[in-house]
C-alpha cells in the first residue's frame, strides 16, 4: 500500500472508530458537555463571588476570602505563584491569565475542596528535579476544570489525594524536541478515586498514573508525546474512549492488574519502539473494542500475565496497518484473543526469540489473509486459520531480518516454502473457528 493511500486509510479507520465510539461532537460526561477538540470545557461563573481586577495581588485576595468563598478574575494578567490552602474557588474566563514569574509551581491547590476553573495558566519554573508545574494538587476533593495550560514543564500534578477531578482542560507542553526533556502533561501520584476526563494533552511527555489505583481516564485526547497513558502499580483503573495519536506508545501498563481498556483509538505509534498497547508483568487486563491503526506493534505482551491465577483478554478489537499486530515476549499463556479483526497488517502475530503462541486462546477472530472457506454459510470458517509463515518464523528468530519485511525477498522465501516445502515452518497460532469477513457485522 502506498504511503498516501495508507495515510488515507488510517484517517478513515480512526474517523470511523471515533464515530462508532461517540467521540464526534460534544458528549455528556458527569453532567457536563465535553468536546474532543482543543477548546477547554466552559465552566459557569460562580453565582456569588468577589470580583478581582487585573493586576491585583491575587494571593492577598485568596487569603481574605472565607472557606467556601469564590474569586472571579477579570480579563487580564495576574502573576503567580498562588497558593490556595482552603476550600476556595478561583474562576476566570480564558482571557484571565495567571502567569509564572519563571520560578517554582504557578498555582498550588493545597486546601481540601479547592477549585481552579476556566482560566489560563501560563508557564512554570524550569526545574525538573523540583517538579515545577502549572498546577499542583495536594488535597482531596479538588477540581481542576476548563483550564488552558501553556508552556509549563509539568501541566497538572496530583499527589497523595482522593476524589480529584481533572476535566476539560487543554494542556500544551513545552514541545522540546527531545521527549525526555519534557515534563508530564498530567500526573497522578499516590492518588485514588479520581477522574481524568475530557482533557486535551499535546507536546508534553506522558500522562502518568503511578501508584494510583481505582482511577478513571476517560474521553481524553493525547497527541505528540511519549506515552499516551502510562500506568504503573495502579490496579483497578479504567482507560476508556480516549484518542491517542502520534505518540511513541499509546498505553503502557506495568506491574498492574484488573484494568479495563475499552473503546480507545490508538494510531500513528510508529518507529522502532512504537506500540499501541504494551503490558509488562500485568494480569487480568481486559482490552475490548479498541482500534489500533498504523502502529509498529499493536499489542506487545512482555511477561503478561505473570501468574497462573491471572489472565488477559483481548476482545472485539481492530488491528489495522500494523507492522506486527500482536507481539509476544515470554507471554504465550493465559491470554485470549476473541472476536478481533486483523486487516492490512504486515505480520499478524510474532513471537520474539522463537517459540509459538499455541498456548494462547484464539477464537472467532477475523484475518484478512485467511484462505479457508465457509460451505455451510454459518459465518465460521470450515478449516482452522493457522500462521505458518516461514518468513515470520525467520524474523521471529532473527529480528534483524525484519528490515526485509514486505519486500520481494521474504515474499520469495514464503513462495518457495509453499512450492517446495523442504522446511516445515513452525506453527505460531491456530484459530479453529475463524470468522468469515462477510459475516462480521462490522
Amino acid at each position: 500500500m502506498r504511503p498516501t493511500a495508507q495515510r488515507a486509510t488510517v484517517i478513515a479507520v480512526v474517523a470511523g472508530a471515533i464515530a462508532a465510539g461517540g467521540m464526534v461532537g460534544p458528549r455528556v460526561c458527569g453532567g457536563a458537555r465535553i468536546s474532543p477538540v482543543d477548546v477547554p470545557l466552559p465552566v459557569a461563573r460562580p453565582q456569588r463571588c468577589e470580583q478581582v481586577t487585573s493586576g491585583a495581588d491575587l494571593q492577598a485576595a485568596v487569603d481574605r476570602v472565607p472557606d467556601g468563598g469564590a474569586l472571579c478574575l477579570g480579563d487580564g494578567t495576574y502573576f503567580g505563584p498562588l497558593r490556595v490552602p482552603r476550600a476556595i474557588t478561583v474562576w476566570g474566563s480564558g482571557r484571565a491569565v495567571i502567569r509564572s514569574r519563571g520560578e517554582g509551581t504557578t498555582v498550588r491547590l493545597s486546601g481540601r475542596g479547592a477549585a481552579l476553573l476556566g482560566l489560563t495558566v501560563d508557564g512554570s519554573g524550569g526545574r525538573y528535579d523540583l517538579e515545577d508545574a502549572a498546577v499542583a494538587v495536594e488535597a482531596d476533593d479538588v477540581r481542576v476544570e476548563g483550564l488552558r495550560i501553556l508552556r509549563a514543564v509539568y501541566g497538572v500534578l496530583v499527589s497523595r489525594a482522593r476524589r480529584v477531578l481533572v476535566r476539560g482542560n487543554v494542556v500544551v507542553g513545552t514541545g522540546e524536541p527531545a521527549l525526555g526533556l519534557r515534563g508530564d502533561g498530567i500526573r497522578l501520584w499516590e492518588t485514588r478515586d479520581s477522574r481524568v476526563e475530557g482533557n486535551s494533552v499535546s507536546a508534553s511527555r506522558d500522562v502518568v498514573i503511578w501508584y494510583s489505583p481505582d482511577n478513571v481516564v476517560v474521553g481524553n485526547r493525547v497527541a505528540h508525546g511519549r506515552y499516551g497513558t502510562h500506568l504503573m502499580y495502579s490496579s483497578h483503573c479504567t482507560v476508556e474512549r480516549n484518542r491517542y495519536v502520534d505518540n511513541m506508545v499509546g498505553v503502557f501498563v506495568m506491574y498492574t492488574h484488573d484494568v479495563l481498556l475499552r473503546g480507545n483509538v490508538i494510531a500513528e505509534s510508529t518507529g522502532a519502539a512504537g506500540m499501541g498497547l504494551g503490558l509488562k508483568d500485568s494480569g487480568n487486563i481486559t482490552a475490548r473494542g479498541n482500534t489500533f491503526a498504523r502502529v509498529t506493534a499493536g499489542v506487545y505482551l512482555d511477561g503478561s500475565p505473570n501468574g497462573d491465577d491471572e489472565a488477559n483478554t483481548f476482545e472485539d478489537n481492530d488491528f489495522r496497518l500494523a507492522q506486527t499486530a500482536v507481539v509476544f515476549h515470554a507471554s504465550q499463556r493465559n491470554n485470549s484473543f476473541l472476536g478481533n479483526r486483523f486487516r492490512d497488517n504486515r505480520v499478524q502475530v510474532a513471537v520474539e526469540g522463537g517459540g509459538d503462541a499455541l498456548g494462547t486462546r484464539w477464537e472467532s477472530n477475523s484475518f484478512d489473509d485467511y484462505r479457508g472457506y465457509d460451505l455451510d454459510g454459518d459465518g465460521v470458517g470450515d478449516v482452522p486459520y493457522e500462521v505458518r509463515s516461514f518468513s515470520s518464523d525467520l524474523t521471529s528468530r532473527h529480528p534483524a531480518l525484519a528490515f526485509f519485511a514486505s519486500t520481494p525477498v521474504l515474499a520469495l522465501v514464503d513462495a518457495a516454502s509453499h512450492i517446495a516445502p523442504l522446511f516445515s515452518p513452525q506453527t505460531i497460532l491456530v484459530d479453529r473457528r475463524p470468522r468469515i469477513r462477510a459475516q462480521e457485522g462490522r
